[in-house]
């Protein structure tokens, strides 16, 4: 079998992001209430920085994303790769791809109780240690896999044009008419960092980043059932909720790890 990062994966279920429908809409009501924008100059720029932000270009995205996870970095406790925590995760993406969308994948651990992970547009994978202590290595790769998933489908690029179209950030860039490129303030990448990370994906989604991770998982033959345990286990400390408040909107995750039995199931 190709080692993964030569062969790129390619997931069974991909979804388009809705923003060229939301760029389009705000275009159209602006272009429909004539009379009023042109008494209001401030709702043309308004206006036009939201469509701006909405059709941010991946390269663009990738810059906000580095930005963010640099500050995000900057914060917390970043754990040496040498450290046992360091050493667990790379050991346990070894087979992972090296690369999703053209961005190297970058892992680093926090030194956090909460049981947390998240991944940005530029390939930037984080993970905390509170998660790393509640699972083990078969959980923690579906984990990691899902993160990457939303990578992969979009999903965390889509999340910052998102983010960016309504943070200080966007309007003091418009504001001095730099690039989106131009280097934020390390206080307004930590604030768009924060609220990405806050953010919440849509349940469709979050069912497309654990097929995702299924279907990664399946093609470097790797154990899935670490999928199913990994979500009863976060069932059980909400007492068979989201899992955690981080998961808010996520499918229940009792309801999650039925989903991937029940496709493991099938295959037998």
């Amino acid at each position: 079998m190709p080692h993964p990062s030569h062969t790129p994966f390619v997931p069974f279920f991909h979804f388009r992001s809705r923003w060229l429908a939301a760029s389009a809409a705000l275009a159209l009501s602006l272009s429909l209430s004539g009379c009023n924008v042109l008494e209001n100059p401030d709702m043309v720029t308004a206006g036009a920085g939201l469509v701006r932000a909405a059709t941010l270009t991946q390269t663009e995205v990738a810059v906000l994303s580095a930005q963010s996870c640099e500050a995000m970095d900057a914060q917390s406790q970043v754990l040496p790769s040498n450290s046992a925590y360091g050493q667990r995760l790379q050991r346990l993406v070894t087979q992972f791809p090296r690369d999703v969308n053209g961005q190297a994948l970058q892992y680093r651990v926090y030194q956090n109780k909460e049981p947390n992970a998240w991944a940005m547009a530029n390939g930037c994978v984080r993970v905390y240690s509170g998660l790393m202590d509640l699972m083990n290595d078969d959980e923690l790769r579906g984990v990691v896999g899902h993160e990457i998933g939303h990578v992969a489908l979009g999903h965390s690029t889509a999340r910052m044009r998102t983010v960016y179209a309504t943070s200080a950030a966007r309007q003091a860039i418009a504001a001095s008419g730099s690039s989106v490129a131009a280097a934020l303030s390390q206080s307004m990448a930590g604030d768009l960092a924060e609220t990405f990370i806050n953010a919440q994906f849509s349940q469709v989604q979050e069912t497309a980043a654990d097929n995702y991770a299924y279907d990664l998982l399946t093609q470097l033959q790797l154990n899935r059932q670490g999928l199913v345990t990994g979500f009863q286990k976060l069932s059980a400390l909400s007492g068979g909720g989201s899992g955690l408040p981080f998961l808010s909107s996520h499918p229940p995750s009792g309801k999650r790890a039925q989903n991937i039995q029940n496709r493991l199931n099938q295959e037998r």
